[in-house]
């Protein structure tokens, strides 16, 4: 006979690892009122937003050459970039297939709901939260970094905008390493610094996200178009400029510089997965989600590794600047001209990013809202725009007060982290799935299964395991936030979900008695 200790304990262990029929998200979905309008063109070039920005625009410099804290790649980082893709190409079929079959929003929070059960989906939806939220705000600080230099073209422009106070760009830490006794405000003694323009561009972005998806998509297309014309551009001008000795040392730090380079630039790749969020915005989702995710992956692969090879081959490593290496590297050849074209293709990279990331942020917190981790408020979706009005106001909001505190590199990190975690668990729970309902209908099958989910696994754990020995900060800061998303839960969280399954289940046990008084 079992113990009132023990039947407590198994009913809370119960309610951890209970799993969610994917019938009922699609039930879910059907009553949630979410307008469909992309294709496959759409997803596409969401895709290509998502991807194309921060990782081209700022970090290819720190992953050729490193920082203080790890080694770069060298020109040896176009091998870096295929073993991204390849690392990636695993998990993007996984997210196919799970998106084909379960198409609502929620992305790989959904899906660890549906195969591991409640905990494992919190700490899913919370790891995306460091994903797409604090990599908004490590790509916000780079877009600041760009209005600057955009700025500084213009000669007729005064001063204090071409060269604006330390504490109006949060841009203290390199204020004091120059100069020690930079005017910067305190209060009580702390330094008090604030990131304009990114507070600006994740405001606007909110605003354009609350008026719709359609409108949201039809801004990306034209930021998409600016920065791929930009970069086309730069491959071939600079291609003239190409010499075969900046490839001499092509490994400067062998394999270990390979591996971090490839960390490195995963950054760029941190959003590509938010495709699948828009799912349940998507016409005939089953065909046009897995033409997205793949497809976008390709392209963007394929411009990395072009780009790369012309930027080492037209200017030595040593040469590589690392907040601006693209416009530096046509500056270095001489075609200062191009600078100002290269500050435009920039902020319409970074700015496209962040619309991707911030459509993800709001579409992971609605899922999470419609199971019962967060107030009800927090699921309503406005009558007239039909998008979450709620969530996209309130994580605009933290998104913002994120930008006051956070460092830039640091974040940029933790969003890779967060990426390796949630690429693992979909490779995962594509195992998981195919063993519990092997028979469910899949509109598409990630082919050579179980043997790709496993090598996306292998591939995405192995270098979040080299990584974490070297970034030293964030390996310590990425522990904390899964803690903090424990206690969370548990404080939080856990009561919340039984009240929303309560509740469904009273509403389930009325409608047959209503029924039966009917007949």
């Amino acid at each position: 006979m079992q113990t009132p200790a023990k039947s407590i304990l198994g009913k809370f262990v119960s309610n951890l690892l209970r799993t969610k029929n994917p019938d009922e998200f699609l039930e879910q979905s059907a009553a949630g009122g979410l307008k469909k309008t992309l294709n496959a063109f759409d997803l596409i070039i969401l895709g290509i937003s998502a991807i194309i920005g921060a990782g081209i625009f700022v970090m290819i410099g720190s992953a050729v050459i490193g920082t203080a804290e790890r080694v770069g790649a060298g020109p040896a980082l176009v091998i870096s970039i295929s073993l991204v893709a390849v690392a990636c190409i695993f998990p993007a079929l996984c997210y196919a297939e799970f998106a084909s079959m379960i198409p609502v929003s929620g992305s790989a929070y959904i899906y660890t709901f549906a195969t591991m059960g409640e905990f494992p989906a919190w700490m899913m939806g919370w790891v995306l939260m460091l994903e797409y939220a604090i990599g908004t705000i490590a790509v916000a600080s780079s877009w600041t970094g760009y209005l600057i230099k955009l700025f500084e073209g213009f000669p007729m422009l005064p001063e204090v905008i071409k060269n604006p106070p330390v504490w109006l760009i949060n841009d203290y830490q390199t204020a004091v390493a120059s100069n020690p006794d930079a005017a910067i405000p305190h209060i009580f003694g702390i330094p008090f610094c604030i990131n304009l323009p990114a507070m600006f561009i994740i405001t606007v972005i909110g605003l354009i996200l609350l008026k719709g998806i359609q409108e949201s998509a039809n801004f990306a297309k034209i930021m998409v178009f600016v920065k791929v014309a930009v970069i086309a551009l730069f491959i071939g001008v600079g291609a003239f400029y190409v010499r075969p000795e900046n490839w001499t040392p092509f490994a400067p730090h062998g394999v270990k510089g390979i591996l971090m380079g490839a960390f490195a630039i995963f950054y760029a790749y941190i959003g590509f997965d938010a495709i699948s969020t828009a799912a349940e915005e998507t016409k005939n989702p089953q065909k046009n989600l897995p033409i997205g995710l793949i497809g976008s992956l390709l392209i963007c692969s394929t411009i990395y590794a072009l780009v790369t090879i012309v930027l080492t081959g037209m200017i030595p490593m040593s040469q590589i600047d690392l907040k601006a290496p693209i416009a530096a590297a046509m500056s270095f050849i001489g075609q200062d001209w191009f600078a100002g074209a290269i500050a435009i293709g920039a902020l319409a990279g970074l700015t496209s990013v962040l619309l991707v990331l911030q459509f993800g942020t709001t579409r992971i917190l609605y899922a999470m809202a419609r199971d019962g981790f967060f107030p009800p408020i927090m699921k309503k979706v406005h009558p007239k725009f039909q998008t979450p009005w709620v969530i996209t106001v309130i994580s605009t909001i933290l998104i913002l007060i994120g930008s006051l505190f956070i460092n830039m590199q640091v974040a940029a990190e933790l969003a890779i982290f967060g990426t390796f975690t949630s690429f693992v668990i979909v490779c995962l729970g594509i195992l998981l799935l195919r063993k519990t309902e092997p028979n469910r209908p899949r509109p598409f099958k990630v082919p050579c299964c179980p043997w790709f989910p496993i090598l996306g696994i292998l591939f995405c754990s192995g270098l979040m395991f080299v990584a974490l020995r070297e970034v030293k900060t964030s390996a310590m800061l990425f522990p904390l936030w899964l803690v903090l998303g424990v206690a969370i839960y548990f404080m939080y969280g856990y009561q919340s979900n039984r009240k929303q399954v309560a509740l469904k289940l009273q509403k389930a046990e009325v409608e047959p008695k209503k029924e039966t008084e009917t007949v």
